[in-house]
């Protein structure tokens, strides 16, 4: 990766901490991962020959809970990206206040160019690697990019295999067959549209704000679905091969359907603009739900938005941010815009410990309610601090880790922590 992830993370973290005047022996347990784990993931080749390749685990924090974070596929990982995602992880999970810690994990493998017979064989081999350090009371896997439903089966039936239990809660994003959770396919989408409308009711948006969404992927094309259903005009969408536009609002159902066809949302018939004509589009709310850095300084000077909701993991440059900032966009970070989908893990990790089935409407509304609070924690946080919602979501994360470092170490605390 070309940026460093791991610091980005100790940078913020360590701002946070000095906004909270954190002492120093929980500064250092926030920087340190608990636990990080690197191994090597032999695999079945369909020639026959047994290949080796990088896995990694890291769980940074479980002072809240047992860690929770995704588990990719990519062949650009690597240790730093890994324990940079996995201290990121532990802050999102405490902004919106379950009851986990931070995780993450990866292989160095890239799977489109594997079978899925090697997929699998891959998948178990990195379950066994691993099985010593994960577990429903100790660490949580879940899908990220390049993993899914599949991948989750596999590592819960060979998990299950080595301890010689059924213990689906071992990690979340599973089928609905092998004890996944109604709503979990569309748990960021959903996350992001009760943002979206809190956040628009804040700061006084119209009941038909325009809505601009870059990338239609599986959280942008159910949000931009969602969102039309609400009344909302989403007038821009776009793809990795380009953007429509209808200042009307576009027909999403179209839309749609022209991507499944064609593979592209400009086969549709609406107005064809180029990508980065995209986010320079007259509208209300801007949703970036596609790649990471798609926001940098000179995106931001052409950004026509009062509100951006980052469905996307970091969308936003921090030099971006900067200018955001000073032209009164207000931005509601990724960590808590993106969060439905760990929300809704961590509601199927409930349901398997608890050996319940809840209801698709139990899942939206318990999702919805807790969207809600979050984002009445975090505004409340920036309001009385001055600070951005993105400094105030550090501070918010970093805050609840920290009380729960402290108080599991009583006897280490001279005092209560800063508020």
């Amino acid at each position: 990766m070309t940026i460093d992830l791991h610091q980005l993370a100790l940078h913020a973290i360590d701002a946070a901490a000095e906004e909270l005047a954190l002492p120093d022996r929980v500064r250092a347990a926030l920087h340190q991962p608990e636990r990080s784990l690197a191994v090597q993931v032999p695999y079945q080749a369909d020639d026959g020959a047994t290949r080796v390749v990088p896995g990694f685990r890291v769980a940074h924090s479980t002072a809240r809970g047992p860690a929770k974070g995704g588990t990719r596929f990519h062949p650009e990982v690597t240790a730093e990206e890994v324990n940079g995602l996995a201290t990121l992880m532990s802050v999102k999970t405490a902004v919106v206040d379950l009851p986990l810690g931070g995780g993450k994990g990866g292989i160095t493998v890239d799977p489109k160019q594997l079978s899925e017979a090697e997929l699998e064989s891959l998948t178990r081999s990195y379950t066994r690697a691993i099985a010593g350090s994960i577990g429903p009371e100790v660490d949580v896997p879940a899908p990220d990019v390049n993993t899914g439903q599949r991948h989750m089966d596999w590592i819960a039936d060979e998990y299950a295999r080595i301890t010689g239990r059924h213990q689906p809660g071992v990690v979340t994003g599973k089928s609905i067959a092998a004890g996944g959770s109604l709503g979990r396919d569309t748990a960021t989408a959903t996350g992001c549209r009760t943002v979206v409308h809190a956040g628009a009711r804040r700061l006084g948006l119209p009941a038909d704000a325009r809505v601009v969404i870059q990338g239609f992927g599986n959280a942008g094309a159910h949000l931009a679905r969602m969102l039309a259903e609400d009344g909302l005009r989403v007038v821009g969408v776009s793809d990795s091969r380009g953007g429509v536009h209808d200042p009307a609002g576009l027909d999403i159902a179209a839309v749609a359907a022209a991507k499944a066809e064609h593979g592209s949302v400009t086969a549709s018939d609406a107005e064809v603009v180029d990508p980065g004509q995209l986010l320079a589009l007259e509208c209300d709310i801007l949703v970036p739900a596609a790649l990471e850095g798609a926001i940098d300084v000179a995106e931001a000077e052409k950004v026509r938005a009062t509100l951006i909701a980052e469905a996307a993991n970091g969308p936003v440059t921090s030099e971006a941010d900067a200018i955001l900032a000073e032209r009164g966009v207000t931005v509601v970070p990724d960590v808590l815009a993106s969060a439905g989908g760990v929300i809704v893990s961590c509601f199927e990790w409930q349901q398997n410990q608890r050996e319940e089935r809840w209801s698709a409407r139990h899942v939206a509304e318990r999702l919805e309610e807790r969207m809600c609070r979050s984002l009445d924690d975090l505004w409340a946080v920036a309001t009385s601090r001055g600070l951005d919602l993105r400094s105030a979501a550090m501070v918010l994360g970093v805050g609840r880790i920290a009380a729960a470092i402290e108080a599991r170490h009583a006897d280490l605390a001279a005092g209560e922590l800063a508020s």
